[in-house]
């Protein structure tokens, strides 16, 4: 009976053993790695399936010997190739190294390989230990066991190309996106001199006899989006003060080219003592005719430091925000369209008077315009805002409107011209 029960469980076994196999294989194939052993004393190689894959290898050639495998590791690597095969003729631990070898005998592809080795002991014998007896090169020919160390070695070579060039993927991404951040940073460096370098000087405070006026410009967070904003703060030869802000189209040095172009026009053109809305039709002419594939908006005004007057005129721009008795206001524009658009009718003037206590606030659209909220969305925060700066804190009530609306656009520039009138005659400057 037991004959016929242990006749039974040999297919099974075999079964089992064969399964196994199979399991192994496809291990080996999905990790891309196989098993090979060398031993020492009788020169025999012996690589599993997928090591002849791996080194594109025939099997009907055989396995390579260890003498050659040197022939097919790269020049730069053989140091790691010899320190692998050192380690484990000496030691009686695991050891591992990477190393690259083509195939065909170096005319072939390059392949990333990782490799751990441990030693083969004898048959009752210590595994390791120092050897006993001369030991030859491990790659400069046949190798003996030394006397009382191992016999031989087998281990794991798994291919890691894929990794390896992934690795060197992401390394060299990384590389190029630090370049182009350090040279959107040069960039921007260059671009924000060259705007310092042509707008009149940084944020500041101008004391007139009956008012003060503030000028912010806010750069775009993005480098590539620093854009065309412009401010003038300039005396008229009637007396007045010329204040103007003004947008060109497009970003980077092309615009920032055609700001400057149309601001140093301005400025010479002001010095003829010509209203603004004059001064605007002039100024459209030019873009017209000179900055082709252009527009700009602006508002260009003049105000009499005596009578607080302002006379003011505007094309395409947002208008004024005035905030009189803590209730902030948009005035009522009048009529004009940006520069650059063929347009017949005349550009009109408006004038409004400032009283004590006023605010008024002129800016270009990257201060309210935003990709992620609507524009009357952001003007809605500026008027809020607004209620809280007065003349008397003029620089620092800016700094916190420019808080309070969410700092810096992100996509576009701006502007922000600010005129404040103290609310009693102590405050006056002077």
């Amino acid at each position: 009976m037991a004959d016929v029960i242990g006749a039974a469980e040999l297919p099974a076994r075999e079964s089992d053993a064969e399964l196994l196999a199979v399991r192994l294989a496809h291990a080996q194939r999905l990790g891309n790695m196989g098993w090979a052993e060398w031993h020492l004393h009788t020169g025999e190689t012996i690589w599993s399936d997928q090591v002849y894959v791996i080194f594109g290898r025939d099997p009907a050639l055989g396995p390579i010997p260890l003498p050659e495998l040197a022939g097919l590791v790269e020049p730069a690597d053989m140091g790691a190739l010899d320190r692998l095969l050192w380690s484990v003729v000496r030691g009686v631990e695991p050891v591992q190294a990477e190393f690259r070898i083509r195939r065909a005998a170096g005319t072939g592809e390059l392949r990333d390989l990782r490799v751990v080795l441990e030693p083969l002991s004898a048959p009752g014998g210590p595994v390791g230990g120092p050897p006993s007896g001369p030991v030859g090169g491990p790659v400069g020919g046949p190798v003996g066991g030394p006397v009382g160390g191992p016999v031989g070695m087998h281990g794991v070579i798994q291919d890691i190309t894929g990794r390896r060039r992934a690795e060197r993927m992401v390394s060299e991404s990384r590389r190029q996106l630090l370049e182009a951040r350090e040279q959107a940073a040069e960039e921007r460096n260059v671009m924000l001199a060259l705007r310092e370098a042509i707008l009149p000087g940084p944020a500041g405070r101008l004391d007139l006899p009956h008012a003060r006026i503030a000028v912010r410009y806010v750069p775009a967070e993005k480098t590539a989006n620093l854009g065309g904003d412009w401010f003038e703060t300039a005396p008229a030869p009637d007396g007045r003060l010329l204040l103007a802000i003004g947008d060109v189209s497009g970003h980077g040095l092309p615009a920032i080219a055609r700001m400057a172009q149309l601001r140093h026009a301005l400025v010479g053109l002001a010095m003829t003592g010509r209203p603004a809305h004059r001064l605007l039709a002039w100024l459209n002419e030019l873009v017209m005719h000179q900055l082709k594939d252009t527009t700009a908006t602006a508002i260009i005004g003049h105000l009499d430091p005596e009578t607080r007057v302002l006379a003011w005129s505007q094309a395409g721009n947002l208008a004024p925000v005035l905030v009189r008795d803590g209730v902030a206001t948009r005035l009522t524009q009048p009529r004009g369209v940006l520069l650059g658009a063929d347009w017949p009718g005349p550009y009109e003037l408006a004038t409004t008077r400032l009283l004590p206590g006023d605010l008024l606030l002129m800016f270009t659209d990257g201060l309210v315009e935003r990709r992620t909220r609507d524009i009357d969305v952001g003007l809605d925060l500026v008027m809020a805002a607004a209620r809280d700066v007065s003349a008397r804190d003029l620089e620092p009530g800016l700094d916190r409107l420019l808080a309070r609306i969410g700092g810096p656009n992100p996509e576009d520039d701006a502007c922000l011209l600010a005129v404040g009138v103290p609310a009693r005659e102590e405050e006056l400057p002077g």
